[in-house]
């Protein structure tokens, strides 16, 4: 399914078989809460199964098994974004598996530790990370900011 909205194209592809992932619309919906007003350009949310996950995670990341969310910005040409096209703005790859376990883990709803995931990695898109403590505090206030306002609880909070 792709929507076009505020300057952004989202397509979702749904490559897994798990029972629990969101509705497109809903995906879609976190994705353009997360996303700062002055971007533009395309947005793909993949879901992918754990063996897709952690083929991409080792290509990658160098690191072994799936994980929850995988964020890729595009690298768009000087010469593209003179165009004034429709340009990539990045993927979002997303395990199913893994997001159901850990929310059953963490004793949280499935749904918003979907949103958190698609949150997560959007603001991975606009530069935001966690490598540091600051970085990683500053990431995590806006993800809660972010959350409320999708009307989802406090990720950290809940044990």
């Amino acid at each position: 399914m792709t929507r076009r909205a505020r300057g952004v194209v989202i397509t979702v592809q749904n490559g897994s078989r798990a029972a629990g992932v969101p509705p497109s619309a809903d995906l879609e919906r976190w994705a353009l809460g997360a996303l700062e007003d002055g971007v533009r350009g395309e947005l793909t949310v993949r879901v992918v199964d754990e063996a897709e996950s952690a083929e991409m995670n080792a290509r990658y990341r160098g690191k072994r098994g799936p994980t929850n969310v995988l964020s890729f910005p595009a690298e768009v040409p000087a010469a593209a974004e003179a165009a004034g096209e429709v340009l990539p703005f990045g993927d979002l790859v997303i395990c199913a598996g893994v997001v159901e376990r850990e929310a059953r883990e963490q004793g949280k709803p499935l749904a918003a530790h979907w949103a958190h995931m698609v949150v997560h990695g959007a603001l991975h898109l606009q530069g935001y990370d966690h490598e540091t403590v600051r970085d990683a505090t500053t990431m995590e206030a806006r993800e809660r900011t972010l959350l409320a306002r999708l009307g989802f609880p406090d990720p950290y909070s809940i044990k």
